[in-house]
């Protein structure tokens, strides 16, 4: 991917908003654009999450691109109106973390959901013959209940996953793992909350982490502008200047197309 540039570029912060369910779309977005920043000497990276979170595996590869980033980079990141579940997760690869008093924010934990619909096949008269080389082969499969051995073994996986982000947090927090465990049990809370719980630094806005972010690198914030890297767009979207243009990257999909393609999925990520 190839960036325009302005030759003041190392005087500038670098800006990526993350929007909407994190997957698989938004970390190849993110992720080129934190090489391109590394690649281009940027001193500092403003990352704006307005996010509920999302998949598992696309929330932690963020995370370590951010966590290799900071190694050259100051990361301040920015809680927009909600940053829960994998949106505080990819958070914690920054140096410092504001958020709005009333943010939305928490949801640490880990959710799993299947499709059961084996009493409407019934009705309807269908059914499926299943041929597998285990008795776990079709794990939540959605012609059937689980077992309770099926259970079991999803209930590891999913306290794995958990381990995973509550040990994530209390590093990046420097708090002690059952201090998290405290108040990583789903439950969502106030950005003024998060900051008494000592999982953000300060409250305050967006204009207020980018004047942060700038001081860190020793750059003066009145006169200190943002790079915000965006989506690419179409060649035609491009040339005509389209009014829908994006500042955002974010997963690309609709709420039913997400459902569908995470289902039996472990997320990160806050479901009212």
């Amino acid at each position: 991917m190839i960036w325009p540039f302005k030759p003041s570029f190392r005087k500038q912060i670098a800006r990526i908003e993350v929007t909407g369910a994190i997957a698989g779309a938004t970390r190849k977005q993110v992720l080129e654009a934190l090489k391109t920043i590394e690649e281009k000497k940027f001193p500092a990276l403003l990352l704006r999450i307005d996010s509920p979170g999302g998949t598992v595996g696309d929330s932690q590869e963020i995370y370590s691109a951010l966590k290799k980033l900071g190694e050259k980079v100051k990361i301040v990141a920015s809680f927009g109106n909600i940053s829960a579940s994998g949106g505080v997760y990819i958070a914690m690869g920054a140096h410092h973390i504001v958020a709005n008093p009333g943010t939305i924010t928490g949801s640490i934990g880990v959710i799993l959901r299947g499709n059961n619909i084996e009493r409407l096949l019934e009705k309807i008269g269908v059914s499926f013959k299943v041929i597998k080389s285990g008795p776990y082969k079709d794990i939540l499969s959605f012609d059937r209940e689980l077992t309770e051995a099926e259970k079991e073994i999803l209930q590891q996986l999913i306290d794995t996953s958990y381990g995973q982000f509550v040990q994530t947090v209390a590093e990046a927090r420097k708090l002690a793992v059952e201090t998290v465990k405290s108040f990583a049990d789903g439950r969502i809370f106030t950005g003024e909350q998060a900051l008494n719980l000592g999982v953000i630094d300060r409250l305050g806005t967006e204009e207020d982490a980018r004047r942060w972010a700038a001081e860190l690198v020793g750059l003066d914030p009145e006169k200190t502008r943002c790079y915000t890297f965006e989506e690419r767009k179409p060649p035609l979207s491009r040339i005509l200047g389209s009014s829908q243009a994006s500042s955002k990257f974010s997963a690309g999909v609709g709420w039913l197309d997400f459902e569908l393609s995470t289902s039996g999925q472990p997320l990160w990520m806050y479901r009212p």
